[in-house]
C-alpha cells in the first residue's frame, strides 16, 4: 500500500473583515461582481481564502471538534481554530488531492472521502481512468491526535469511490456509510447496477485494520430511473434511523444495526425533484428535509424561469412508524443573475426551542436562514450572498453553511472560509447548545434550551 506523506503547514494567510453597514438589504441582481449583501440580522465577521497547495482548488464540507474547524478542498483540508470565531487561525493544511474531500473526525481519526479515479491511493497521486484495473477511489484516514501534524494511516477501496460518506461513531469501532454513484460497464470497480451503498468498520484501537463489512443492495427492484447508488445518508444514531438522498429516490433506514441497514419508507418525486442530493431531519425526528441538486451545482436554478418548486428542498413529515408524507417545498426567492450556480445544497440545524430553523448553503445564492416549524409554510428570516463571480459552473458560492456554537461557518467553492453570526433575537438561546463535535450528517439530538 502507497501512502506517502502529508505536507501540514501553518501559513499566514490575509483575512477580509466585513464593515457593519456593508450591503445591508440587497441582494440578487441588485448586487455587482463580489459585493456582499446581507439581511440586517447576519453579520459577515471574516474571510478566509484559501492558500498554499489548497488555493485555487474548490472548497467543501466541514466538520467540527471542540474548538477546530476541519474543512475539506478538493486538493486536501485545512484545519482552523475557531475559539475565537471572528478571528480563525489555520493549524494546519494538508495537501491531498482527490475529489471531493467530504469529511468527518472522530476523536483521533480523521475520514476524507475520495471520488475521483487516481492512480494510487497515496497523498501524491495523479488523475488515472477508472476504466484502469488498478487505479483508486475510496476512504483515506488520519490520525488527528496532534492536530498541528496529521498523518495519514490506512486507506479503504470501495467500490465507484466514495462521494460522500457518514459516520455512526461506536464506543469500539466507527462505522462509516459510503455512498458513491455513476457506475459504467467500463469501469472494472464499479459496474452497474450500483444500486448498494458501501460499509466499513474502523477499530477504534487498531484503525489501520479498517475495512469494508458489507455493500447492502438498498434497492433490489433496480430504484426509479435516475438511482444508481446515494449521494448522501444522514444518520440519526440515537433514533436508529438514516435519510437517504438516492439520486431518484429518498429513503428512510432502520440503521440499529449498523452493518445491516434496511429500507423502511421510500418516496418520489417526478415532478419536481431531479437529483435526490441530502437530507436533514429536525430535531424531534419529525420531519426530514431533502434537496434537490437540479443541474449538479453548476446551472442557473434560482430564478424566475425555473420557478419556486425546482432545484429546491422539500418538506417531509415523519410519522412515528417513519412513514413520509409531503407538505411543501422551500426555495430561496433572491433571484439569482442567470451567470450565477444556484441550487439547494448543504446545511444544518439550529438548535432553538419549539422551531425548525435551518441554516443552509446555496452556491452562489449565498446563504438561507429559514424556518420550517410550520411544515406547509417555510419562510426565510435570513440571509448572506455575494454578487456575480464568473460564469455559472466556475467554480462560485457556499458549498456547506454550519452552525456550530453559536456562528454559522460556510465554506465557499472559490472564496475559502467565512464566518458568519445571526443576531436574531428570536434565535438567541441557540448560541447556549454547546457541541464537542459536529459532523452535519451524524445528526445529534440537540438539548435544546
Amino acid at each position: 500500500m502507497v501512502l506517502g506523506t502529508t505536507a501540514a503547514l501553518a501559513l499566514t494567510i490575509p483575512a477580509t473583515a466585513a464593515f457593519a453597514a456593508d450591503g445591508v438589504g440587497k441582494s440578487g441582481t441588485q448586487l455587482g461582481p463580489d459585493e456582499i449583501g446581507r439581511s440586517q440580522n447576519v453579520e459577515h465577521l471574516i474571510n478566509l481564502p484559501s492558500s498554499g497547495p489548497l488555493a485555487g482548488a474548490t472548497g467543501t464540507d466541514i466538520a467540527f471538534q471542540d474548538d477546530m474547524a476541519f474543512v475539506g478542498n478538493y486538493n486536501g483540508f485545512v484545519i482552523y481554530d475557531v475559539k475565537k470565531p471572528s478571528s480563525p487561525r489555520m493549524v494546519a493544511q494538508v495537501s491531498c488531492p482527490g475529489a471531493q474531500n467530504d469529511i468527518t473526525v472522530s476523536g483521533d481519526l480523521l475520514y476524507l472521502s475520495t471520488d475521483s479515479s487516481r492512480s494510487d491511493n497515496s497523498c501524491t497521486s495523479v488523475p488515472q481512468s477508472a476504466t484502469i484495473k488498478e487505479s483508486w477511489e475510496g476512504i483515506k484516514i488520519f490520525d488527528i491526535s496532534d492536530v498541528k501534524n496529521p498523518r495519514y494511516i490506512k486507506s479503504v477501496e470501495t467500490s465507484c469511490g466514495s462521494h460522500t460518506h457518514s459516520l455512526i461513531p461506536g464506543k469500539k469501532a466507527d462505522v462509516l456509510y459510503v455512498s458513491s454513484y455513476s457506475p459504467n460497464e467500463t469501469f472494472p470497480d464499479c459496474k452497474p447496477p450500483h444500486d448498494s451503498i458501501t460499509i466499513i468498520e474502523v477499530p477504534k484501537k487498531a484503525p489501520t485494520t479498517a475495512k469494508v463489512v458489507a455493500e447492502p443492495n438498498l434497492f433490489p427492484d433496480g430504484g426509479y430511473t435516475n438511482t444508481s447508488g446515494c449521494h448522501d445518508i444522514t444518520v440519526n444514531p440515537a433514533r436508529g434511523i438514516a435519510a437517504g438522498a438516492c439520486m431518484g429516490d429518498g429513503i428512510i433506514l432502520d440503521i440499529k444495526n449498523p452493518v445491516a441497514p434496511k429500507v423502511v419508507e421510500r418516496v418520489r418525486d417526478t415532478t419536481n425533484f431531479a437529483f435526490w442530493h441530502s437530507a436533514t431531519f429536525n430535531n424531534a425526528g419529525t420531519k426530514v428535509v431533502f434537496t434537490d441538486e437540479l443541474g449538479g451545482g453548476g446551472a442557473a436554478t434560482c430564478n424566475a424561469a425555473i420557478g419556486p418548486n425546482r432545484g429546491a428542498n422539500g418538506i417531509y413529515d415523519l410519522s412515528k412508524d417513519n412513514k413520509l408524507s409531503f407538505k411543501s417545498y422551500y426555495k430561496i426567492q433572491r433571484h439569482q443573475f442567470d451567470s450565477e450556480n444556484c441550487v439547494a445544497h448543504n446545511g444544518s440545524l439550529i438548535p432553538v426551542e419549539g422551531r425548525d430553523v435551518m441554516v443552509q448553503s446555496w452556491y452562489m445564492g449565498g446563504t438561507s436562514f429559514w424556518d420550517f416549524t410550520d411544515s406547509s409554510n417555510p419562510k426565510e428570516i435570513g440571509y448572506f450572498e455575494r454578487g456575480p463571480a464568473g460564469p455559472a459552473g466556475g467554480g462560485g458560492g457556499t458549498w456547506s453553511s454550519y452552525y456550530y456554537n453559536g456562528h454559522v461557518y460556510s465554506s465557499d467553492l472559490g472564496k475559502g472560509f467565512d464566518v458568519l453570526r445571526i443576531t436574531d433575537k428570536s434565535l438567541s438561546k441557540a448560541a447556549k447548545v454547546k457541541m464537542d463535535q459536529l459532523n452535519v450528517q451524524t445528526q445529534p439530538i440537540y438539548k435544546v434550551k
